[in-house]
């Protein structure tokens, strides 16, 4: 490339996506892709690459600090890892759900992959509107058990390649548990030992981010985004995670409390059946205890729950401390369900 240092590389300003396209010659010289800048993310920059040909890109570039409004800060090499986690999920994820990887730019943190095709939808937007399809919670259960169970049947062969864990630790265990842990010294006792305990686990891998925000549904299926934090470690987190967000809406999104309660348990449910056995027991009371502190965490952690109103985040803290003090109601999925439920 001759015209474009690195440091000039930002692709949401007008005609430096085209630009850097055309320089790296991932395009033809005298190409001009339609380019839309994409919201709602915080860690990267996103745009749209449509191109005249008929493809679609969506090309990413990693922030070094997060659009949110503590300092929260993240090295931009997490963008590699994003791509390393597409190549092996598109070979352990059931076939359409992965987006597949165009291009990895290493020297300026970009990479591409091929666009979802329209029309689809964001499964958040639609849960949000109190549409809560049984099919769609099944099947984002189904996907995870399979993913964990796949990629544990290669734990001589993925445990290595995905053993660095440094970005989970720094977009996860420390905005989520641990600042919620300082905030909230009622949990801290809790959310401690859940760290250690997560730390400990070198088990399945771990996506890091399974929430419906990443979910697009094309054709009434599946697609799975943002994989930046995925590593080898304990998969209870990702079932913690998914559940403190269909909790989470539970109380939120009005007429449909019990749909979400429903919802949450058919997910585990889902989940359980995709993984076989491992889903049992001790691991079940850790997937509890994982959504007992994401749901505190999207309260009171780096990343609190955008949609939650003040009194809904002081009812969601009330409960969760409430839970965390009475342990012996949490050690089952589908009871820690039912009781945060009640509590609500």
């Amino acid at each position: 490339m001759t015209g474009m240092a690195t440091a000039d590389v930002d692709i949401e300003a007008p005609g430096d996506l085209a630009r850097y396209l055309r320089e790296t010659g991932r395009i033809a010289p005298d190409e001009t892709p339609a380019c839309r800048v994409l919201q709602g993310g915080v860690s990267n920059k996103t745009v749209l690459a449509e191109r005249a040909n008929g493809e679609a890109w969506v090309v990413k570039q990693a922030l070094e600090k997060l659009r949110v409004a503590s300092d929260w800060f993240s090295s931009p090499l997490r963008i590699h890892r994003e791509a390393l986690g597409m190549r092996w999920l598109e070979r352990l994820a059931p076939k359409g759900t992965i987006t597949p990887l165009v291009f990895e730019d290493e020297t300026r943190h970009i990479l591409a992959m091929q666009a979802v095709p329209q029309p689809h939808e964001n499964w958040k937007s639609r849960l949000l509107a109190g549409r809560v399809d049984e099919a769609h919670v099944a099947a984002f259960g189904a996907l995870l058990g399979t993913v964990q169970r796949e990629s544990t049947a290669r734990a001589g062969e993925l445990s290595g390649v995905f053993a660095e864990r440094s970005f989970f630790e720094s977009l996860r265990l420390e905005p989520y548990y641990a600042r919620a842990a300082e905030k909230t010294p009622a949990a801290a006792g809790f959310l401690r030992a859940l760290q250690d305990e997560t730390r400990a686990r070198r088990e399945t891998l771990v996506h890091g981010d399974y929430s419906p925000k990443n979910v697009l549904i094309y054709r009434e299926q599946l697609v799975l985004l943002d994989h930046e934090v995925v590593h080898w470690g304990d998969g209870a987190f990702d079932v913690g995670f998914a559940l403190a967000h269909l909790l989470s809406k539970a109380h939120h999104v009005a007429g449909a409390r019990e749909k979400f309660l429903q919802a949450a348990e058919r997910f585990w449910h889902a989940y359980a059946e995709a993984l076989g056995p491992a889903a049992s027991g001790e691991a079940e009371a850790r997937a509890a205890r994982h959504a007992l502190g994401c749901l505190l965490a999207r309260v009171d952690g780096r990343s609190p729950l955008e949609y939650l109103t003040e009194p809904e985040r002081a009812k969601q803290r009330a409960v969760v401390l409430d839970l965390m003090a009475r342990p012996h109601l949490c050690e089952r999925v589908p009871g820690t369900i039912q009781a945060f439920g009640k509590g609500m």
